[in-house]
Order: structure tokens, then sequence, then C-alpha cells
């Protein structure tokens, strides 16, 4: 039996719900899931939803054919639709922290993530023991101001290669270039802690301290052209007082980020977010 996923948006209109359900019922489809969202500032409609496919005869290319050519014709949708057995290629970039990393690789080893990692990409080598130990490709891709063009032309290649569907940058610390964006165009997933634009520099959370801050943060958001302005896909924070020092900051704010880069990974990987207008609606 065939599971999918079906992810929608469109101007606001009558009958969408009741025009994709009379799809689903049409070709034999049992829904398991279905949500939505209309954003009435903006007069645009969200859907997803899940499905399994009873008929073996249908097959997912004639599907997505039937559905283009009735429904989001119809309704002018923009959409796109998933087997859900096929798991997201996934990879990951990285410098030189290796909390994010760790943990990624962790979850992925014990099934917590639906995806394939088939390749680790670093600006140093210092973190490759740790792909070896999990058995994954790592490749050291040098990456300076004098030698972007041809850093960038083998970050490419390598994802070609493996075919990557996105990226999650697990403390990756250099910016990526616009070629690259366009390419994985809302499929960059990047981690920083929260207290931009407040706090920028190379030591935000010396900073907050010396300002006695009460909550900490991190946000994961994907990556566009404008530096940390990208849709956010998950926040958390935890509270601090002047009872901790500045490796209690660290520490505190590292295990934030942990824990919202694999949520956000998860929710990319189960299709359950959407990007609109620079915002994001994240489905249940």
């Amino acid at each position: 039996m065939q599971k999918i996923t079906i992810l929608i948006h469109c101007k606001d209109q009558k009958g969408i719900i009741a025009a994709v359900t009379t799809f689903i019922a049409k070709v034999e489809g049992n829904i398991t899931y279905i949500d939505q969202h209309v954003d009435v500032e903006q007069n645009i409609f969200f859907m997803r939803l899940e499905c399994e496919l009873t008929n073996h005869h249908i097959t997912i290319e004639g599907l997505k054919e039937d559905f283009d050519q009735t429904i989001a014709t119809d309704f002018n949708m923009s959409w796109e639709l998933y087997n859900q057995e096929q798991k997201p290629k996934m990879a990951l970039f990285v410098s030189k922290y290796d909390h994010c990393l760790f943990d990624i690789l962790g979850r992925y080893s014990a099934g917590e993530l639906n995806v394939e990692i088939p390749v680790i990409i670093s600006n140093h080598n210092d973190l490759r023991s740790i792909a070896e130990r999990f058995d994954i490709p790592f490749h050291f891709v040098p990456f300076t101001k004098d030698n972007k063009e041809e850093g960038e032309a083998k970050q490419i290649e390598l994802l070609k290669r493996f075919q990557i569907n996105f990226i999650v940058l697990a403390r990756y610390m250099q910016i990526i270039t616009p070629n690259l964006i366009s390419l994985y165009e809302n499929k960059i997933i990047n981690i920083h802690h929260s207290f931009l634009p407040a706090f920028p520099g190379a030591k935000p959370y010396h900073s907050a301290f010396k300002r006695g801050v009460k909550i900490i943060g991190a946000t994961s958001h994907y990556v566009t052209e404008e530096l940390d302005e990208g849709p956010i896909i998950e926040q958390d924070i935890a509270r601090v007082s002047h009872i901790h020092s500045v490796d209690d900051f660290i520490m505190k704010g590292r295990d934030l980020e942990r824990i919202v880069l694999a949520r956000a990974i998860k929710l990319h990987a189960e299709r359950k977010t959407m990007v609109y207008s620079n915002k994001t609606v994240v489905f249940s």
C-alpha cells in the first residue's frame, strides 16, 4: 500500500477541501490526516494531507499528472506530492563545533529521523573522525574569501553526486553563497542563538551574560540571502538568572541548539513545513 503526502497552497476560495477529498476518494485513497490553514490577511489557503492508496494499479507519476490536470489547474494551486516511503537525502555542513553533529547522527542511528545522510561536507578536517565513526562519507572542502568560487563548485558537485534533497548547517561557520541558496531554495536549514540581532558577533553568550538576560534561546530557520532573516521553522528558550555563569549559558544554549535543530530536521523531513512570504506554516 502506497502512502503519500500532499502539500497545497493557493488563493483561498470555496470548494478546495471538497474537491481535494473527492479526488482522493476517486483514486481509491484513504485519508489518514488532513489539516488546513487560511492566512486571512493575505487570503492564502494552505493544506497538508496524508493518505493511503488502496488501488495498487495507480502509480505516483500517474497520480501527479491526474492531480495537476484537474484539481491543481482548476484552483491554480502550488502543490507538491511525496511518496512517504522515499526518505529525503540530507547533507550535513559542519565546521569545528561537534555538539549538533553528534546529536543529529545519534538520532539518525537510533532511527528518529526519517532521512538518509549520504555525505558530510566541512571546511575543516576536525570532525572527520566523527563521520567515520558513523560510517558516513566525509568531504573536506576548503572555503575562504580567496577560494569561494572553487569551494562552491565543489560543494555543488558533491550535492549533485549524492542526489541531495536538502542541507542542514550543523554549526557551519561560513556564509552560504547566493548560487547555492538559489539551487536549494527553502531547503537549507540553519541553527543560531536567538540573541541575533541584539547580541551579534562571535561571543553572544558573553554579551548576554553581561546584560543579565533572563531568557536564552535558539532558532532554526531556512537560509536566505539575508543573513539570519529566513523563514523560522522552530524555536525554544531556557530561563537563566544571576546565579548562572557564562559556561552555564553556553551549555544551556548548546542544549537548545541541538533540540531545536533536530525538531526542524524532523519537521522538514516529514514534509510538515510550508514557506510563504518569508514565514512558515508548520503543521502538527
